[in-house]
């Protein structure tokens, strides 16, 4: 089962909020800043997707060197949509099977990429619903993070 309720208050809200001290995580665990590439065994499909969506998500601070196998999984599915989707599209939306006509196998697959995309788009807020929730910095600046660099 799935955590339940709103999603929680991002450590910097909670501070600028004036939360409690309490309730302030302050050894909150920070991703370093390094540099951050797409693994060498992406799919061909899955680099084309990673180079077109990356550099801004890395600009904004929503990807992190943390973030990189759960955003690689983004970029596979919505390649393994893709490929579903021309599949789809060049055939028939049933085929003969064993048992007489039976839905394109290709619809399956298209069904659980796009299942897949929009769980993990939603956490690095690809989506229109799941954007209003992130908060980010857009500018450059002071790239020392959490919440003892707000309370001092």
């Amino acid at each position: 089962m799935g955590k339940r309720g709103p999603a929680a208050k991002p450590t910097a809200l909670r501070v600028l909020h004036g939360d409690r001290t309490d309730r302030i995580n302050d050894r909150e665990p920070l991703p370093p800043i390094g540099q951050i590439a797409c693994p060498d065994w992406a799919s061909e499909s899955a680099r084309e997707i990673w180079t077109r969506l990356a550099p801004d998500l890395e600009q904004r601070k929503v990807l992190t060197t943390w973030d990189v196998d759960a955003f690689l999984i983004l970029c596979e599915a919505l390649a393994r949509y893709r490929n579903a989707t021309a599949l789809v599209n060049g055939s028939a939306l049933l085929v003969q099977g064993g048992s007489g006509l039976m839905k394109n196998p290709a619809l399956q697959v298209q069904s659980e990429a796009e299942r897949t995309f929009l769980t993990y788009a939603a956490r690095f807020g690809l989506t229109p619903s799941d954007r209003q929730s992130i908060k980010v910095e857009v500018g450059g600046g002071d790239h020392t993070q959490g919440a003892g660099r707000l309370l001092s």
